[in-house]
C-alpha cells in the first residue's frame, strides 16, 4: 500500500468475516505481511498468507510493547468494543490514525475509550468486500489532514469503492442502506424464488432462475454505468406487457416495494442508533 513505508505498521484488531477481508485486501494491494500485526482469540495464521506467525495474537496484551501503529483497524461486533478500545493505547501516537467499522459506534465514543491523541475514522463496509466488490462509508472529524483522509480511503478501497461523508450523523443511514443491503438482495431472491414455486416451478429451478437474474441484472447495472437504474428499469417494461403488470404492483404508492424499503432502512438506521448508545 502506498500510505505505508518500511516502518509502518497495519494493527488489526477482530479477524472474523470483514477483517479477514480486509487483510486480504490489504495484503493484494501490496502491504507487506510483516507490517501486519493481528488481534483475534481464535486468529489462524494459516488464513493469511505470508504473514508472520508471532503477529498473530489473541489479545493486545501478547503484541510487542514498542508497536506504535500508523493504522489501527478494528473490525469487531459494536457490543464489544467498549472492552477493547482502552487497550489500544499503549500502540497509538500523534501519527496513528484509528479506523473502526463496527455498526453504530460513534467517533466520540472511540476518542474517549482510547484515550489517546489520534486522527479517529469511522467506517461501514459491506460483506461484498469479501470478493473486493464492497463499498464503504468513511466519516471523521473534521481536523483530519488530507494525507490521513486520503490513506483512510486507500486502507478501505483495498475492498471495493468508497464514499467520504462530511455529516457523522448520516453514518447509520450508510450502515441501512449498503452496510445491511446485501441481505436485501439476498432476501429479494429468496422471495423472487418462493414467488416462483408458488407459480408452479420447482424449488430448484426457480431459485437458479431467482439467483442468475439478479446476478446479471447486477453485471448490467454495471456494464452500463452511464445508464440510470430508472432507465435500464423502463428499458425492460414494455407498456402493456408482463413487467408493467408486475412493476404496477411493486411501484403502487402506499404498499409497494418503495415503501416497504423505506420502513426496512429506517428500521435498520434506528437500530444502530441504538447500538451506539
Amino acid at each position: 500500500m502506498q500510505g505505508f513505508n518500511e516502518e509502518q505498521k497495519m494493527l488489526l484488531i477482530g479477524c472474523g468475516h470483514m477483517g479477514h477481508a480486509l487483510a486480504m485486501g490489504w495484503l493484494r494491494a501490496g502491504l507487506a505481511p510483516d507490517h501486519l500485526y493481528v488481534v483475534d482469540p481464535g486468529a489462524a495464521p494459516s488464513c493469511l498468507p505470508n504473514v508472520v506467525e508471532d503477529q498473530f495474537v489473541k489479545s493486545a496484551g501478547e503484541l510487542p510493547r514498542s508497536l506504535k501503529a500508523r493504522v489501527i483497524v478494528i473490525a469487531v461486533k459494536p457490543q464489544v468494543i467498549g472492552g477493547i478500545l482502552p487497550l489500544l493505547a499503549p500502540f497509538t501516537d500523534e501519527e496513528t490514525m484509528i479506523i473502526s467499522v463496527a455498526a453504530g459506534v460513534p467517533i466520540r465514543t472511540l476518542v474517549d475509550g482510547v484515550g489517546a491523541d489520534a486522527t479517529y475514522v469511522r467506517a461501514m463496509p459491506n460483506t461484498p468486500a469479501a470478493i473486493g466488490a464492497g463499498i464503504t462509508g468513511l466519516c471523521a472529524e473534521d481536523t483530519i489532514s488530507d494525507n490521513n483522509k486520503a490513506l483512510a480511503r486507500e486502507t478501505l478501497h483495498a475492498v471495493g469503492d468508497t464514499v467520504w461523508l462530511n455529516d457523522e450523523a448520516l453514518m447509520n443511514a450508510v450502515t441501512a442502506v449498503s452496510g445491511s443491503g446485501p441481505a436485501y438482495v439476498f432476501h429479494l431472491v429468496e422471495a423472487m424464488a418462493y414467488a416462483g414455486t408458488e407459480q408452479g416451478l420447482s424449488p430448484e429451478v426457480a431459485m437458479t432462475l431467482a439467483r442468475q437474474t439478479v446476478i446479471g441484472a447486477a453485471r448490467l447495472m454495471d456494464a452500463e454505468e452511464d445508464q440510470t437504474v430508472a432507465a435500464l428499469r423502463r428499458r425492460v417494461t414494455s407498456p402493456g406487457g408482463t413487467t408493467e403488470a408486475a412493476l404496477k404492483v411493486l411501484m403502487h404508492a402506499n404498499d409497494g416495494l418503495g415503501d416497504l424499503m423505506a420502513r426496512a432502512v429506517d428500521a435498520a438506521r434506528a437500530r444502530g442508533e441504538e447500538l451506539g448508545g
